[in-house]
């Protein structure tokens, strides 16, 4: 059982979970997905719109990384000025359900988690207190 479970999951590369999550679960790819799975078709001003705390560099490098996992797809039209769009993949609707279910668990237990952060912050002092949020 342990040599099959370190064969599964001990290399990162050949690990599908670490490698798949190490690439969506940054501060911003989910919400940049669920926001195209809500908007379906989208340009990057108003990505940057429905989010208003990232700024434009992180937003095009996420998108870029999105993209490369084949979860977005980037369509530029020649004109002037430039119009691009941005959409899901099949690949990346394929993923919403999940997030979906994600956000729901999240919203279920968000309090019980605060609050076992504020429990955890007073019982080990103050490092943990900054880490409530």
């Amino acid at each position: 059982m342990i040599e099959k479970n370190l064969k599964k999951y001990g290399e990162a590369a050949g690990c599908p979970i670490r490698n798949v999550v190490d690439r969506i679960g940054d501060k911003w790819s989910v919400l940049i997905l669920l926001i195209l799975a809500e908007g379906e078709v989208m340009r990057f001003n108003e990505i940057h719109k429905w989010i208003g705390t990232i700024s434009q560099k992180m937003l095009t490098v996420t998108l870029k990384t999105l993209e490369a996992d084949g979860l977005v797809l980037r369509t530029v039209y020649p004109q002037i000025p430039p119009k691009v769009e941005y959409r899901l993949t099949s690949r990346g609707a394929s993923l919403i359900p999940h997030l979906h279910g994600l956000v729901g668990w999240a919203a279920e237990n968000l309090a019980d988690i605060r609050e076992s952060r504020r429990s955890f912050a007073e019982d080990h002092g103050k490092v943990a207190s900054q880490q409530l949020n």
